[in-house]
C-alpha cells in the first residue's frame, strides 16, 4: 500500500485531477457569477457598501506600506549612487520602481491579505452555518447577493488604491531621497522623473491593478463559497484562499511583464 501511494503516476494523476476539476468548478463559478448581472438592483446596493469599505478601510495601511517602501526606495538608491553618474538618475529610479512593481504589487498582496481573507472567512462561514443554502432554498441567487458585489467592488476600488499607492510612494520617496542625499533637489527629482518617464507606465500600473483585482475577488470569494464544514474548514479555507492569490498576483507580475514590457 505504501508503494502504491509513493508511486509518481499516481501522485501525478492525483494531481491534474484534482487541477481539472477545481478549474471546472472555477469556470463554473465564473459563469454563475456572470449570469448574476442581470439582477443589478440587487447587488449594485451591495456592491458599493462593500466598495467603500474596501477603500476607506484599506486606505490607512495602503499609505503607510507605500510610504516606508518610498523611502526605503530613496535610502537604497543613495547607498547605491555611483558619483559617476547624474545626480537625476535617483529620481528615475524611485519613480519607475514605485509605478512599474512595488506600488502594484504591494497593494494587491496587501489586499490579499485584508480583504481576501475577510471575504474568504465570512464565505467560509456562510456555507457552514448554511446561510448559503437557505439562499438557494428561498429561490435567492448567492450569486447576486454574496459574489458579483465583492467582485465589481474590488475591480473599482484595488486599481484606485493602486494609484493612490503610486502617487504616495513617489512623494515620500522625494522626501526620504533630499534627506538621505543632500546633493539632491527637488529639481533634479522631477527631471529624473520625467526624462525617463512614459505615459505608457501609469497604464501599466493601472492594468496590474485591474488584473490583481480579479484575483484577489475571485480567488477568495470562489474558496469561502466552497469550504469544508466545520470551524476548521473556514480557517482552511482562509489559509488558502490568502496563499493562493498571492501566488496568483506574483504569477500575473511576472506575466504582465514579459507581455507588456517585452518590447
Amino acid at each position: 500500500m505504501t508503494v502504491q501511494a509513493l508511486d509518481p503516476r499516481r501522485v501525478a494523476g492525483k494531481i491534474i485531477l484534482t487541477s481539472l476539476t477545481q478549474a471546472g468548478r472555477l469556470s463554473l463559478f465564473v459563469g454563475e457569477s456572470a449570469r448574476a448581472v442581470a439582477e443589478w438592483k440587487i447587488w449594485v446596493p451591495r456592491a458599493m457598501t462593500e466598495a467603500y469599505h474596501i477603500g476607506v478601510g484599506s486606505l490607512f495601511i495602503v499609505i503607510v506600506v507605500s510610504a516606508f517602501t518610498g523611502a526605503v526606495t530613496a535610502f537604497q538608491a543613495s547607498y547605491q549612487f555611483q558619483a559617476s553618474l547624474p545626480i537625476y538618475i535617483v529620481g528615475t529610479l524611485i519613480v519607475e520602481s514605485v509605478i512599474l512593481e512595488l506600488g502594484p504589487v504591494l497593494t494587491g498582496l496587501i489586499l490579499a491579505g485584508r480583504v481576501g481573507a475577510r471575504w474568504a472567512a465570512e464565505l467560509g462561514t456562510m456555507r457552514v452555518t448554511e446561510q448559503i443554502d437557505a439562499l438557494d432554498s428561498l429561490g435567492r441567487s448567492p450569486y447576486s447577493h454574496l459574489i458579483l458585489p465583492r467582485i465589481v467592488a474590488g475591480v473599482v476600488m484595488v486599481p484606485v488604491l493602486t494609484v493612490v499607492s503610486d502617487v504616495v510612494g513617489i512623494v515620500a520617496g522625494l522626501l526620504a531621497g533630499l534627506n538621505a542625499m543632500p546633493l539632491l533637489t527637488p529639481t533634479d527629482f522631477m527631471q529624473g522623473a520625467i526624462y525617463y518617464y512614459r505615459p505608457f507606465d501609469g497604464y501599466y500600473s493601472v492594468i496590474k491593478g485591474f488584473a490583481f483585482a480579479l484575483a484577489i475577488t475571485v480567488i477568495p470569494c470562489y474558496v469561502g463559497y466552497n469550504a469544508e464544514q466545520g470551524a476548521e474548514g473556514v480557517g482552511k479555507a482562509t489559509t488558502r484562499a490568502v496563499v493562493a492569490t498571492s501566488v496568483v498576483i506574483l504569477f500575473l507580475d511576472a506575466l504582465l511583464a514579459k507581455i507588456l514590457l517585452s518590447s
